[in-house]
């Protein structure tokens, strides 16, 4: 029986207070991981307190350190932390991001910015830091989505966004190789995570007619490809684009 293990591993999983984050860092633990909770500190505490509860739920071996993504500083004071608290770092996950639908006629410059800083500043920060400070034969996955690759109606920055987290991923991909460090990108479908229930009700049912699965995806099913990603078994696969998806595009 093949297993996963990943014990003496450290995983950090960036924006991990819920949603994805969050059952990606319980998954990458429950294989044996150590793993960095990462959390946005925002005015009303919510993603600390939420962090709080995912290091409780895991116990042993998670740790919960504030750092906005968006910022080169506080990215590499996470990245240096995690080494100083487990030793080593052996995993990035780079899942934080935001959306802020709108249409191009009504989106403001602020509501593009905003995401593109999050969504694809955020994880070229990580990555930078990390490929001085990742082990050799380590393993990064980047979140892209499905909407990077077909562009939703009202996504332009959403879709901008993750397009970029693509093609960054694939030439982090080749500029790590030597080192044996894998960069991959995993682009799901979609999910009914909190972002994903913001869809609305008559958008989501014309969605569900794409998908030959005939239904949305669960969060373990997103997180599970990652899980693979991180481990040996997927040793020789880099520069590429999981699409996790139901059918809906291939």
């Amino acid at each position: 029986m093949i297993t996963i293990n990943l014990a003496g591993k450290t995983a950090i999983v960036t924006g991990s207070s819920q949603g994805l984050g969050a059952v990606t860092a319980q998954v990458l633990h429950s294989a044996g991981a150590n793993v960095v909770v990462n959390y946005f500190n925002d005015t009303a505490g919510v993603n600390k307190a939420n962090a709080d509860k995912v290091v409780g739920k895991l116990g042993d071996g998670v740790i919960a350190i504030e750092a906005d993504v968006r910022n080169e500083h506080s990215v590499k004071a996470m990245l240096d932390k995690t080494i100083e608290r487990f030793g080593k770092l052996d995993i990035v996950v780079n899942n934080a991001g935001i959306i802020r639908d709108k249409t191009i006629k009504k989106m403001t410059t602020d509501e593009w910015q905003s995401v593109l800083d999050t969504n694809l500043t955020g994880p070229f920060n990580v990555c930078r830091a990390a490929a001085e400070r990742i082990s050799d034969g380590g393993r990064i996955v980047n979140f892209a989505s499905i909407s990077g690759v077909v562009g939703f109606f009202g996504q332009a920055n959403y879709s901008a966004s993750k397009a970029g987290v693509i093609a960054l991923t694939k030439v982090i991909s080749k500029e790590l190789g030597k080192r044996k460090i894998t960069v991959n990108a995993v682009a799901p479908g979609v999910v009914l995570t909190e972002m994903g229930k913001t869809i609305p009700e008559e958008v989501r049912t014309e969605m569900l007619k794409n998908i030959p699965l005939a239904r949305f995806g669960e969060p373990d099913e997103i997180s599970n490809v990652v899980l693979f990603l991180c481990s040996d078994l997927a040793s020789y696969i880099t520069g590429q684009v999981i699409h996790v998806n139901g059918g809906w595009i291939g």
